[in-house]
């Protein structure tokens, strides 16, 4: 009689469904692919990042260094993201930016760490670009978009 107690618990417990448990749908993007795809497409440390919302390590990115004008695209779609001109050093280790190009990122929010932290997409395709915090320059939007460079392409102003 335990053992059937026990067991109808066991299926109660694992039958159980709230909010909290549903995970976020992130809309449809213009750009879709498999994970087959994907995984061809991209090197492994992109996919990491990109399709895993994975996070390469700190100051390992040769985009810190950038300062020439240009554009940074999104390195799984080239999508348009960022401007050389709203990038500036944080301090953090991975490029920063004030500002994404309009409409050019989708929004969602993650709890990996434990708290509620808003999750910076490629709005074309919805790969993983990094996190956007409030924590920026006081003097222009107060944002500080945290991007992986992994997650990143540089195209010069004049190309």
């Amino acid at each position: 009689m335990k053992k059937i107690v026990l067991l109808l618990i066991c299926i109660q417990l694992g039958s159980c469904q709230s909010n909290a448990q549903k995970k976020e749908t992130k809309p449809d993007f213009e750009v879709s692919k498999t994970e087959t795809e994907w995984r061809k497409a991209l090197t492994a440390e992109e996919f990491n990042v990109l399709r895993k919302s994975g996070t390469e390590p700190a100051f390992s990115s040769p985009l810190n260094k950038i300062k020439k004008p240009g554009t940074f695209v999104c390195a799984a779609c080239k999508n348009p993201l960022y401007q050389t001109k709203h990038k500036f050093d944080s301090g953090t280790g991975w490029p920063s930016f004030d500002r994404a190009i309009d409409s050019s990122l989708a929004i969602s929010s993650d709890r990996k760490l434990g708290y509620k932290r808003t999750e910076a997409l490629c709005g074309k395709c919805g790969s993983h670009l990094g996190h956007i915090f409030n924590d920026g320059p006081r003097e222009t939007t107060g944002m500080r978009h945290c991007i992986n460079g992994v997650a990143l392409d540089f195209i010069p102003k004049n190309k």
